[in-house]
């Protein structure tokens, strides 16, 4: 574990403040769900959580299949990174954090299809993905993630199959979380 040097009290009821430059180093937003882990040694853990990683194992399957119906990279992400992914090998893309501007557009909750001129790299860093279509995870009214197809060339664009499966996909999921 890392040592910050960072102390804080606890106040009056029970709660503690987690430092802004935490917060916005591990992207942790306002709202976001957080759990909490004690140790034997009086540790307290807080870990992010992600109600779609919950999902991987499933989300892998969907990826696969989406993959084989639409022979296109298909990619499944929580609001932070790469949950799923089929199509190429899992260590280029697994656990990768996305982009800031992947994550811009999941904030719009719409669908998204690349045209001319809208280039959105999939993660952070120069890895040569780039998103084809992309289809927020809304559950209860909140953005999980999404489910996506991604391209290794910037002029590939979808066709209306794969953005109907994308975005059937990301309702699924979606249900799927609130049942």
């Amino acid at each position: 574990m890392k040592a910050t040097g960072i102390v804080r009290r606890i106040d009056d009821l029970g709660r503690v403040v987690i430092p802004k430059e935490i917060r916005r180093t591990l992207h942790i937003r306002d709202g976001d769900p957080l759990e909490i882990y004690t140790e034997k040694d009086g540790e307290v853990i807080f870990k992010k959580y992600s109600p779609v990683s919950e999902l991987s194992d499933f989300a892998g399957k969907i990826c696969e299949s989406l993959y084989k119906s639409a022979d296109a990279i298909a990619v499944i992400c929580d609001r932070d990174s790469v949950i799923a992914c089929a199509g190429v090998p899992k260590k280029e893309l697994s656990d990768r954090r996305i982009s800031e501007e992947l994550n811009s557009i999941m904030e719009t909750r719409k669908t998204f299809r690349a045209e001319p001129g809208a280039v959105i790299p999939l993660a952070d860093g120069k890895d040569g993905f780039w998103v084809s279509v992309a289809a927020p995870i809304i559950s209860e009214g909140d953005l999980m993630g999404c489910a996506l197809f991604a391209a290794k060339e910037e002029g590939e664009f979808p066709g209306e199959v794969q953005v109907k499966l994308i975005t059937t996909v990301a309702s699924f999921l979606g249900k799927q979380m609130e049942a």
